[in-house]
């Protein structure tokens, strides 16, 4: 059975992935930093704002803003540019992603803030 598609509205969305096996996605400083380089250029290229993350070992969370239907190609972006950067210097190949990332879409002010909060208190 096909899955879904996913709702792609533009708006603000929740954002989450994690590692396949809930492994480590983020094993120094530098995957950190890596990461959010991704994800800025993303934003760039996307036109996307970032309004609140927090990077975990071993997933992400992204309080972001689209301006228009593309969080799918937004997402793209990040997940494939880093799994490519991450299995090339982990030096393994294969599913990096434990599966298609998560996103929910923010229809009220009290859950952008309850999400900011959520966001803020993860680590």
């Amino acid at each position: 059975m096909p899955r879904k598609p996913r709702i792609d509205l533009a708006g603000y969305h929740h954002v989450i992935n994690r590692g396949v096996n809930r492994s480590d996605i983020f094993v120094d400083e530098y995957d950190y930093e890596t990461f959010l380089k991704i994800v800025c250029k993303a934003c760039r290229v996307y036109k996307v704002v970032l309004h609140d993350y927090c990077l975990m070992t071993n997933h992400f969370h992204l309080l972001i803003e689209t301006k228009s239907e593309n969080l799918s190609s937004f997402m793209k972006h990040i997940n494939g540019n880093y799994a490519i950067y991450a299995n090339k210097k982990q030096k393994r190949s294969g599913h990096f992603w434990q599966g298609r990332y998560y996103s929910r879409y923010i229809n009220s002010d009290e859950y952008f803030y309850t999400l900011i909060r959520y966001i803020e208190q993860n680590p």
